[in-house]
């Protein structure tokens, strides 16, 4: 129906009348250029500017800003991009097209290398050492030749493979076997290894030598402070006394358990084709064993070979790394909190820095940003790492391109890790405990020890002594003279066991911890 069926003759007369207002006044309105927007970002929030200002000049078009520290949409970019910058030569794009050269290259020397394929004869020293510096000294600039070719093919593995032919033509060996690049290669099959060679390279480069100094200085305050009591809090509340070194030993060790497990999964890698089946590689050459040549390739690069694959290796190694780095920020996370909450409690002082503000109004403030800085951060890289560990396994059928987006970004949750262990280094760097506040809380805490003189009640067979001590502790204020009293009046116990629990106190009442804290070393070369 029509939605001027209800209206009356009169409101659609002038409903119609205000239309070819409208329509004339379009007409007769002045031409106005429309600007072009350079920025995604102000052309999504910002109306589009279509009419001059009232003084008669036009807006000026929108500054186009070059990426730097204050115009870089990403903080590991800009505000934190002195802290992520190594990163760049990895993840970034031209890190990319670094290894999928190097893969290109290395693809070729190994088809060189097969006695059956005749085409491609062994090469001379001069053809490899010209391929070697090609996989291993392509530059930026080089890159950016690469993007070049690509606004033509918009096929970003197209435009490697014709670079490095024009690299090629200048040298009469590799000018022979030019049809040679990508030979049977699938552009998957460069990606997927790239991939496993920037991973590789983040990970013995930076990931897990900052995980290594992060556990080190836990391990650090676990053995200063291995016999310095600490009262301990469950669900918030005064609980059975620690030590502050044994405390730190436990994260410590739970942050090597999960390390070791970062570096314990293997980097898998396939060279299989369209569909994982070397059709192709097979059609040209059957009488070479293609998967054989695959597996010696894959693992010459330094990754392990994935036998079973269809276009794509399907990447559950990569969620299995990425969680493994996402467990070992979790427990940091619970580290940062910890520390946190134990500066609040005066148990630890920061250092502080000379021009450094903690608060814009409050001049006093000395704040724990160090750890909060890391807890954030810590919170972006898990929610990065957790999506791409749950996105990337899935493909449909033999392949589809949502993957190819995702994995773009493979270097950001670990670049908000790398971030994150700083910001914990730096904050543990600036601690300094106040032994006097933690013997100050025990001292306040004297019902602590109704958990041993119950159990050794126990011991003894006096009747109900959970109930008795329960009635005396609970919600009471109990103090270091209404404790040994209680003791005192414990007469159904031996007199000995009596005096041993008259010596107790909150800063003795310590288990074995800082036998824990002292062994530490031992187990984190034992830890799986």
């Amino acid at each position: 129906m029509s939605s001027h069926a209800l209206c009356s003759p009169e409101s659609v007369c002038r409903l119609h009348l205000r239309q070819a207002a409208r329509r004339q006044a379009r007409l007769t309105a002045p031409k106005v250029q429309r600007v072009p927007c350079t920025s995604l970002c102000i052309a999504a929030a910002a109306p589009e500017r279509t009419a001059v200002s009232s003084s008669g000049v036009q807006p000026a078009a929108l500054e186009k800003l070059e990426l730097s520290e204050l115009t870089a949409v990403s903080p590991l970019d800009g505000r934190y991009g002195r802290s992520s910058h190594p990163l760049r030569r990895i993840f970034s794009e031209y890190g990319l097209i670094r290894a999928r050269v190097a893969v290109e290259v290395r693809w070729l020397q190994q088809l060189a290398a097969i006695p059956q394929v005749t085409e491609v004869p062994p090469f001379s020293a001069e053809a490899n050492a010209l391929l070697d510096a090609l996989a291993d000294s392509f530059s930026v600039a080089d890159a950016q030749e690469v993007k070049a070719v690509e606004r033509t093919t918009n096929h970003d593995v197209k435009a490697v493979e014709y670079v490095l032919k024009q690299r090629f033509a200048a040298q009469p060996e590799l000018a022979a076997v030019l049809e040679f690049t990508h030979f049977a290669c699938t552009s998957e099959d460069i990606n997927n290894l790239s991939h496993g060679l920037m991973l590789q390279e983040a990970l013995q480069q930076h990931v897990l030598p900052a995980m290594d100094g992060v556990i080190a200085e836990v391990a650090r305050l676990a053995g200063e402070y291995a016999d310095v009591p600490m009262l301990c809090r469950t669900h918030g509340q005064t609980a059975t006394p620690s030590t502050m070194g044994k405390e730190m030993a436990v994260f410590a060790y739970r942050l090597q358990r999960q390390r070791n497990q970062v570096a314990a999964v293997p980097l898998l890698g396939k060279m299989a084709g369209a569909v994982g089946n070397y059709n192709a590689a097979m059609s040209a050459y059957p009488d070479v064993d293609w998967q054989a040549v695959a597996e010696g390739f894959v693992t010459r690069l330094g990754l392990q070979f994935n036998p079973y694959v269809t276009q794509i290796e399907p990447h559950d190694y990569i969620a299995e790394l990425f969680n493994a780095v996402a467990r070992f920020n979790t427990i940091l996370i619970d580290f940062d909190r910890d520390m946190w909450s134990y500066i609040s409690l005066g148990y630890f002082r920061q250092r502080t820095i000379a021009g450094e503000v903690g608060s814009s109004t409050m001049p006093h403030k000395v704040n724990p940003i160090d750890f909060e800085n890391s807890e954030g951060n810590l919170g972006l890289a898990n929610a990065l790492l957790e999506h791409l560990a749950a996105k990337l396994p899935i493909s449909r059928w033999q392949r589809d391109l949502t993957d190819s987006t995702v994995l773009r970004n493979l270097g950001v949750g670990i670049g908000h890790s790398l971030l994150s262990y700083s910001s914990t280094l730096r904050g543990i760097s600036k601690l300094q405990l106040d032994e006097a506040r933690l013997h100050q809380d025990l001292d306040a805490s004297w019902e602590v020890l109704a958990e041993p003189i119950q159990t050794v009640m126990r011991r003894y067979g006096v009747p109900e002594p959970y109930e008795k001590l329960k009635a005396f502790t609970r919600g009471q204020r109990v103090t270091q003279e209404s404790m040994q009293s209680f003791v005192a009046g414990l007469t159904d116990l031996p007199k000995a066991a009596r005096a041993e629990l008259a010596q107790l106190s909150p800063w003795t009442y310590v288990g074995n911890a800082a036998q824990q804290a002292k062994a530490l070393r031992q187990h984190l070369g034992q830890a799986k």
